[in-house]
Order: structure tokens, then sequence, then C-alpha cells
């Protein structure tokens, strides 16, 4: 049974949507109904926007150590709830109930560092050039906040938001995936059961584009932090410009994964195999493209293979599962193109390349491989478990085709060449590098990318001062 009862949460209130509007919630799964997803109307939604207006006066005004300790104790009520949420987030998004542990764990870590670190925003003293002023630097927060957040990590992808405001001292508005309300709502009753004031934050869903331009259209959001796709960031972008709002774009990716002929190949495929169908491949900074140099190429590939074989697909309540579903039944046919086109542009299908059954939107974990970069998957995010492996030469040769595409998220590296290592870092057009791990996103480190893939940071400080403006004060005679 699904645990979590759907409502939105507008200035203190618990509450359906003011037309009684809904849409029905669908585990992945299994496809059955779930529950009933009340929608917003604009009523709804100008309540919430002048909500976070008065939720950011009081809690701008009251103090970082009063914050954190209501932060902290957020925190604790979502940690002694992991496993009733790991549960709903599963029955939403589809993920093995471990990985959906392992995503609440996140999601009290984050929690946790910004009720920290929120009590060191500080400014500083700027010497003066003349005798008897004194110029300072004040860190104060941006004002309310708003966010739109996808379905794929329904836990940190809305606690990244709302814990870097609040730690600032903002008041967010958040509207969390209508695919995945449950995981927000859980969060959020945990942050308001710890003492938060009303409108501080306010919870909303509805027809996306209808949210959006409502809420980007008042000019009381003085911030904007979106996670989604390049096409809505882009959208959203064009109506944050009009009202002149801050914004910070988590935009998707096409990762690319190099394999050095010195790099230890056993290792590479462990860990870029886990990594890649970890949460079906739905992941922003999935290991998408596989670039092998020559020596290592055919044992990568068959020992990837193999892995991927090995891989148990299901319900991810079950116990043993290592991947879950497809979030919709829309993503099944955009995987067989991916692969179809592969095979017409010379590719080979060494594991996979169909959907799984006829119930849940299950498709099995695949692996292409001699994928020229002509074809579509390397040119597009698949966002699903299809993996495509191609060959290379030389360092120059592969980090031209790695920086080749307008995307900027991440990159992964396998070497055991300590220099080379280091040049690479420095040649790959990405805001995130791993090598030899894939450990990119943590708390405290900051967390976006490059070029179409975004800018501005979530995570370690810059994740705090992206809530933050600077304000210069100089004083003389006082």
């Amino acid at each position: 049974m699904y645990p979590e009862k759907l409502e939105m949460l507008i200035n203190g209130r618990w509450c359906q949507g003011g037309d009684g509007q809904s849409q029905p919630l669908l585990n992945p799964a299994t496809e059955e109904v779930l529950a009933e997803v009340p929608l917003a109307s604009a009523a709804d939604l100008d309540e919430a926007i002048n909500a976070s207006a008065e939720g950011f006066r009081i809690w701008r005004n009251t103090t970082p150590v009063a914050r954190q300790g209501i932060m902290e104790k957020a925190a604790r009520l979502i940690e002694g709830q992991v496993d009733d949420i790991s549960r709903t987030l599963t029955m939403e998004m589809g993920k093995p109930l471990a990985q959906a542990k392992i995503e609440l764990d996140f999601v009290v870590a984050v929690t946790r560092w910004y009720a920290e670190e929120g009590k060191r925003a500080y400014g500083r003293i700027v010497p003066a050039q003349v005798p008897g002023v004194r110029q300072m630097v004040m860190k104060e927060p941006v004002g309310p906040a708003c966010a739109f957040v996808a379905w794929n990590f329904p836990g940190s992808n809305v606690i990244r938001k709302v814990a870097g405001a609040l730690g600032a001292g903002c008041s967010m508005l958040i509207k969390p995936s209508e695919e995945t309300p449950g995981t927000a709502v859980a969060i959020a009753r945990c942050f308001q059961d710890a003492g938060l004031p009303p409108g501080v934050l306010n919870v909303v869903f509805g027809v996306p584009d209808e949210v959006s331009r409502h809420v980007l259209g008042s000019r009381i959001p003085r911030k904007m932090s979106f996670t989604g796709s390049i096409p809505v960031g882009k959208h959203l972008q064009k109506l944050a410009a009009d009202t002149l709002k801050r914004c910070t774009m988590e935009l998707g990716g096409h990762s690319p994964v190099i394999v050095f002929d010195d790099a230890d190949v056993e290792k590479a495929i462990d860990v870029s195999a886990g990594f890649k169908f970890r949460n079906a491949g739905q992941v922003c900074i999935s290991p998408t493209r596989f670039f092998v140099q020559d020596k290592a190429y055919n044992s990568f590939v068959e020992g990837f293979t193999e892995r991927a074989k090995a891989l148990k697909v299901g319900n991810g309540l079950e116990d043993g599962i290592d991947m879950g579903p497809l979030i919709d039944a829309r993503r099944i046919p955009i995987m067989e193109d991916f692969v179809s086109d592969a095979r017409n542009h010379g590719g080979n299908v060494t594991t996979g390349g169909e959907r799984i059954g006829n119930q849940g939107f299950f498709y099995a974990p695949t692996v292409l491989s001699d994928v020229p970069d002509a074809a579509k998957i390397m040119i597009e995010e698949p966002f699903g478990p299809v993996a495509p492996i191609t060959q290379f030469t030389s360092f120059d040769e592969v980090v031209e085709r790695a920086n080749s595409l307008p995307f900027g998220l991440s990159s992964y590296v396998f070497t055991s060449d300590g220099g080379k290592a280091a040049k690479i870092e420095d040649a790959l057009e990405t805001g995130l590098v791993g090598v030899n791990h894939p450990m990119v996103s943590l708390p405290e480190t900051p967390f976006g990318g490059v070029n179409e893939s975004g800018y501005g940071s979530e995570g370690g400080i810059e994740g705090l001062d992206a809530f933050l403006r600077s304000k210069f004060v100089t004083e003389v005679g006082v």
C-alpha cells in the first residue's frame, strides 16, 4: 500500500487543490494507480507566492543558530523515517529500495550540511583608502525563492534546493514532479513537524507550464532554481528573465567515460557498469558515451556486457533487484529508437536491446559496441539503460570527441598515470570530473555543469552562495 497522503503545503496548511483537480499517480513497475496528485489552481498559486513573501520576512529575521536547530530537527525526523519514505520513493519512481535508502541518507546529509553552513554566511571588512572610513561587504538572503525539479531523484533534487534556500535564510516555493510527489511531501512534513514557520516552505503541484508561468510571472520570487531537461530549462530561463530573477540551472548532460590502456580495466568495468545502470540510467550524470582505448577495448566490451547480463531487473520492492523500470511508457520507444539507430549506423547489440515483459516499464540493460559518433545515442542524452561503447587511439582524439557536444555536466576517466589524469582534467569541458571513481555529487562539494548543461552550482558553499547576495556598506563619522 502506498504510504503517503498526497497534499500540497501552502502557508503552513496541508490542502488539496482549490478547484478539486487531480491526476493519477502510477507505479512504473506495476502500472497500478497509487494515489491522486492534487493540482493547484491559480488562486492556490497566488496564496503560495504571497505566503512565501511573508515566510521570507519571518525566516530572514530568524537567527542562523535558530534556523540550524529547526533544520537539524528536520534531518533527525527524516532519518527516523528513512524506511517509510524510501518505500514511497520506490513505489512512485521504481528504483530498488536499497538505492532509495541511499538517496534518503543523502537527503539527511544535505539538510545537516546547510543547517551548519548557514551559520557561516560570512561577509568581510575591506580596508579603506582614507582614514575614518569603514567598508563592509554583507551577505544577505536574496529573497523568496522558487524551484522546479525533475522526477529522477525525488529526494535529492528537492533537498538540494530546499536546504540551500533555508540555510541561506530564504523561503522556498517548490514544485516537485507530479510523477514522484510523495517523497517531496514526506520530506516537507518533516520540516513542518520540526517547527518551520508557516510560509517558509510551500509545496505545490499542477500543470507544469501553467505553474511555472504563474510563479515566474510574479515579482515576489527573486530566485529560481531548476533541475531538468535543457529545452525546459531554456524555456524557464526566458520566463525568469522578464523579472530578472537570479537562476541556477542544473540541466542535462551526456557524460563521456574515457578508459585509457593503462587503466585497471576490471575496476573500470565494475565502477562504470554499476554507475551506468543505477536508476535505470535515468541520471543526469550517468556515464553515457564510453570511449575505450585500442588495447583495452575488447576486454572492456566483453566484461561490461557480462556485468549487464548479470543484473536482475524487476520491482524495486523485491529482494535482490539491481535495476527497476523506466519512469513511464513513453521512455520505452525512445530506447528502442536509440538501439535501432545505432544498429543502422553499424553498431552491435552485445546484450539487451528490448523491453522486458508486458507489465511495467522495464527495458533490458543494453550494451552497444562499435557505435560511431554519428549515431543518435552519441549525440542525444539517452537517459536510460543503454550504454554505447566506441574505440579511440590517441589522447588528443578522445578529448576532441568528448568535447564535441554542447553539453558539459560530468565526465569520467580511468587511468593509472597521474600526469595524464591532470592533463585530461584540465582539457575536459565539464563541471564535474571523476578520475577512477564516480563520486562527483556530495553535500560538501559543488554540483553543476557548464555550456548547455547549465550554470550555477548546488552543493558545497557554492550552493549556499546561490541564495545569497552581496551588499556593500561604507560608513564615515559613525
